[in-house]
This record gives structure tokens, sequence and C-alpha cells, in this order.
């Protein structure tokens, strides 16, 4: 009987000291702890919506006035993604506060819009695009109290960089050439167009 009791001790011990040594092995093993997700895990799929803001510096045809000023507006678009390639719309409405004045004339852009498709190639979180399609705008003419406005289309290209900064945050920065159409103005007896440069820094909110 003392046999057998001695005999069952060594038995869980030995089983202890396997089961000690197998954890402790177990321990100097294990590998550090990975979250197994892939490096261009960013989505730039879906709508979003954001702000910007800018400068504009332009010419008017046919005379010598170069209006320039701040600008600031809202966009919205939606980006569609297939790999590394995405692909989108975007439409943004500016507030501008472009203008010059020579000899009796001033000359102003008080705001104008975009209606775009955009085509670019993302670095997971980092997207660069370039941009073309609709615009259209106002074009003012003042001289003597007497004011003149005419509402045109044309067209704008560009190009740009996207950052998102967080799941549903990026930041932009981005170049825009704008061309409207030229129309007749009574106020100086020729055909006036607006064409002007943009340059505007935005943030997006992806849904």
């Amino acid at each position: 009987m003392k046999g057998l009791v001695v005999g069952a001790a060594a038995l869980v011990a030995a089983g202890w000291a396997a089961s000690a040594g197998a954890a402790d092995l177990s321990y100097g093993q294990r590998a550090p702890y990975t979250v197994n997700q892939p490096l261009n895990g960013y989505s730039w799929a879906g709508p979003y919506l954001g702000a910007n803001l800018g400068y504009e510096w332009g010419s008017v045809s046919n005379t010598p006035v170069k209006p320039s000023g701040f600008v600031g507006g809202v966009q919205a678009g939606y980006n569609f993604q297939n790999g590394p390639w995405v692909f989108g719309v975007e439409g943004d409405i500016q507030a501008a506060g472009a203008d010059d004045t020579f000899a009796p004339w001033k000359f102003s852009n008080p705001w104008f819009g975009t209606l775009r498709g955009r085509a670019g190639y993302a670095f997971s979180n980092i997207l660069f695009y370039g941009t073309a399609g609709l615009a259209f705008g106002e074009l003012r003419a003042q001289t003597f109290g007497w004011t003149e406005s005419h509402t045109t289309a044309g067209w704008t290209a560009g190009v740009g960089a996207e950052v998102g900064f967080a799941p549903n945050w990026s930041a932009k920065l981005e170049y825009l050439y704008i061309d409207l159409s030229s129309s007749q103005f009574a106020i100086t007896g020729v055909s006036n167009g607006y064409s002007a440069s943009v340059v505007r820094a935005g943030v997006n909110y992806h849904f």
C-alpha cells in the first residue's frame, strides 16, 4: 500500500514538472502580436462632404484687368475604388473675393462652381488624382455707378493630392484652371471672358 501511494505521488510530481516545462517552452516561442490587416486597407470608396479655402488669380479678356483674391466654399462627391485606382465625381460652389480695377472699370468674380470627374491612384491613405469637367460662374463689371453681370459656363481641369488622416477624414491640396466663356458687355463695348487659376486646401468627411 505504501508503495502504491509513493508511486502515485511520483507520477503526479512528474506530470506537474512536465506541464511546467511545456508552459515555459510555449512562452519562450510565442510570436509577437500582429494585426492581420493588408497594408493598403484604407478605403476611398463612398460619398463625402467637405469645405475648402484658397486663393484665385485670373484675367479678363480684352482688358488689362487681373482680378485676384481669396476663395472659399464647399464640395461633395462620390468615389468608386478598384484596387489602387479611384474614380469619382465631385461638385463644388465657391464664394470669391477676386477683383481688380483699371481706369474707370472694375471687374470681379463674385462666385463660381464646378462639376468634375476625378481619376487617381491611391497608395493606401494617399491619393493622387487628376480632375476635369464643367465650370460656371459670374463675371461682374462696374463703372460710374453702373453694374453689369453675366453668368456663363466653361471648362476646368486640374490636379490634386488627398491624404486620409483618420478613419473618416481626409485633407486635400488642389490646383484648378478655370475658363469661362465670353459675353458681350455693354459697359465695355466688347466681349469679355474670364479665366483663372485656383489653389485651395480642404478637408472632407467620408460617410
